[in-house]
């Protein structure tokens, strides 16, 4: 496997991804990857790691700022990061659309074969790129946040597929069934795999914290990667 740091930047804000795929002599499906609100750290880089055992490039963005990062547990300053963007998702859309342009220009990237998923903040960004009418195949939003920001529609053009725990405290059932309807009302091919007894952070080992929502479940994690294996099968 290669994998490697890549440059790219949004405006005047440098950023860093991190790149990962199995050598191959013709282009691959490019995956992107929305970190959770400590930013672009271990769990995304592995994830991407774990795109290209899938046979596809995996590209760990970078929302926050190159070698800027949150902390496990920091709840105030991992909030701080995240805020800015969740409350302008004008700005979301425009730092995440800066991560697919870098990627389509990896030479070992089919740019007309691109998907996008993300981890909880990450599901926000991975659901603006599609609200944003993106041109990528689909997008995966696992324990993300659903709910919608102040930043018109555009019309939808990839297919969605939300991971979600039915015990998420940060995402209640009526903004599940609110999304459902926006999703419908927009015209997309949309899922919603629900799993019970699921909190918040359900595929990360490091979340054990139930007073704040968030529980790894490891048969939740089997679930989901089987169900994103399966849907990046479809798009690709």
């Amino acid at each position: 496997m290669i994998t490697q740091t890549l440059d790219y930047s949004d405006g005047d804000t440098e950023l860093e991804a991190y790149v990962a795929f199995e050598a191959a002599d013709t282009q691959k499906p490019l995956v992107l990857i929305a970190h959770d609100w400590t930013g672009r750290r271990e769990y995304a880089t592995q994830a991407a790691e774990r795109i290209a055992l899938m046979g596809y490039v995996g590209l760990a963005l970078d929302m926050y700022g190159k070698g800027v990062f949150g902390a496990d547990g920091d709840v105030d300053g991992n909030a701080a990061l995240m805020g800015p963007f969740a409350e302008d998702r004008g700005l979301l859309r425009q730092r995440i659309r800066a991560a697919l342009v870098a990627g389509r220009n990896i030479p070992q990237v089919d740019p007309t074969r691109v998907a996008a998923m993300g981890y909880c903040f990450g599901g926000m960004c991975v659901l603006e790129l599609a609200r944003s009418g993106a041109d990528v195949l689909g997008v995966v939003s696992i324990h993300g946040i659903l709910a919608a920001g102040e930043a018109k529609n555009e019309d939808i053009k990839a297919k969605v597929l939300c991971l979600h725990g039915h015990d998420d405290p940060m995402v209640p059932p009526e903004q599940v069934l609110a999304f459902e309807a926006e999703m419908t009302a927009a015209g997309a091919d949309w899922q919603v795999h629900v799993y019970g007894s699921t909190m918040h952070a359900f595929t990360n080992p490091a979340a054990n914290s139930p007073d704040f929502g968030t529980v790894y479940s490891a048969t939740a994690e089997e679930r989901s990667y089987r169900s994103l294996e399966n849907f990046l099968a479809e798009l690709f």
